[in-house]
Parts: structure tokens; C-alpha cells; sequence
């Protein structure tokens, strides 16, 4: 499927339809939304949902998710804080803890994302959400999809819209963005098991308190 023609001629029929559709957008960090809230924004009413307890620690998760709350409001949209369970998302990804990244723990973290995603989208009465998640170049696609085909087999009445935000240019005004707002640095994916790559110096100065 050519994403990127799909996504013009959809945003094409809502410009001449004049409609502007409700997005429930669940964004997993400031410098992946940037671009896409500030191009959604012209053609959707969205909605962020901020739900990533795979975060850790918590410090982390609070810088990040403040980083996402100025970005949001700089362009006047709503943000919906997810519950910082990082115990559940453990849970989650139980027996998992010593796979690679792209691997079956970050499946398994999709999975129960996107599934709080779409029981959000439920309860707030929008039918169609999309996730930020699909714009890294270190996700896999193909798992982003399988976790949103899990998250429909158990919540019917939401609907995954799929996008590939690598393409079309967003990628460049991502890193206009970046240096526009002055977004933190972010050295790891963000959950404990994502810090490999780090020197030991790097992971004490992440974990302290």
C-alpha cells in the first residue's frame, strides 16, 4: 500500500467535504508528535492521549510527558493523561524482559498500549485513533499493526488508522521542530530494558533520583 498517497487523497476528500473529523492521537513522545499534530491539526479535532507506562523511572516519564503538555498547548489542543502504571505494563511484558528490541516485548508493549488506546477512544466517543509510535525508524511497522489488529479483535467499535509518518516530508519538518522547541534529548527508548546501549555513567545519571 502506498501510505502516503492514501493519506493525500483522504485529507483531500475531508478539504473538499469541508468535515473535520474527531483523532484520537496517542502520542509516545514531543519530538514524534511535533510534525504530525502540527499537520493533523489542520484537517482533524484531536485529541492526545498520553498513555506510555513503559517509561522509566518516572522522572523520565514526567520530563517526556511535560515536554508533550508545551507542544500540545502551544497549538491549543487537548491532551488526556494515561495512568502511569508502570507495575501493569510490567506485567505486560513478563518473561519478555530479555528480548532485543523489536523483538516480542516490544510487540507485547504495543499490544496493551494501543488496546488502553482504543478503550480511551471508546470512552471519549471517537471513532478513529492513531498512533506517533509508527513515526520512529526504530519501530517496526508490522508489529505496530499486529498490536492494533489485537486491540480491534477485542474492541470492535474503534477504528486504527494506519499511517506511515516517515514519508512525505514529515521526517524533515521533524527535525526543524526539534531544534525549533528545544525538546529534551531523549537517549533510550524508554522502558528499563531499552538502556543497552548506554554507558554505566549515562544509566546512573538517568536513575538517580
Amino acid at each position: 500500500m502506498n501510505y502516503q498517497k492514501e493519506l493525500d487523497k483522504l485529507l483531500d476528500t475531508l478539504t473538499k467535504e469541508g468535515r473535520v473529523p474527531r483523532l484520537l492521537l496517542h502520542s509516545c513522545c514531543a519530538p514524534c508528535s511535533s510534525y504530525v499534530l502540527e499537520y493533523l491539526s489542520n484537517y482533524f479535532e484531536i485529541t492526545v492521549f498520553y498513555y506510555n507506562p513503559n517509561i522509566y523511572p518516572v522522572k523520565e516519564y514526567l520530563i517526556r510527558k511535560n515536554e508533550l503538555d508545551r507542544f500540545a498547548q502551544s497549538l491549543g489542543i487537548r491532551v488526556i493523561d494515561g495512568d502511569y502504571r508502570h507495575d501493569l505494563w510490567r506485567l505486560a511484558v513478563i518473561g519478555l524482559e530479555k528480548e532485543p528490541e523489536r523483538g516480542r516485548r516490544c510487540l507485547a508493549c504495543f499490544k496493551h498500549r494501543l488496546l488502553v488506546t482504543a478503550e480511551c477512544a471508546k470512552r471519549e466517543g471517537i471513532e478513529l485513533y492513531t498512533t506517533t509510535l509508527a513515526g520512529s525508524r526504530w519501530k517496526s511497522a508490522e508489529q505496530i499493526r499486529e498490536a492494533a489488529a489485537h486491540a480491534k479483535s477485542l474492541i470492535p467499535e474503534s477504528t486504527y488508522w494506519d499511517v506511515n509518518w516517515k514519508k512525505g516530508g514529515l521526517q524533515e519538518r521533524r527535525g526543524i521542530l526539534l531544534k525549533e522547541n528545544g525538546f529534551y534529548n531523549q537517549r533510550y527508548c524508554g522502558c528499563e530494558f531499552s538502556m543497552g546501549h548506554l554507558t554505566e555513567e549515562q544509566r546512573i545519571e538517568i536513575l538517580k533520583g
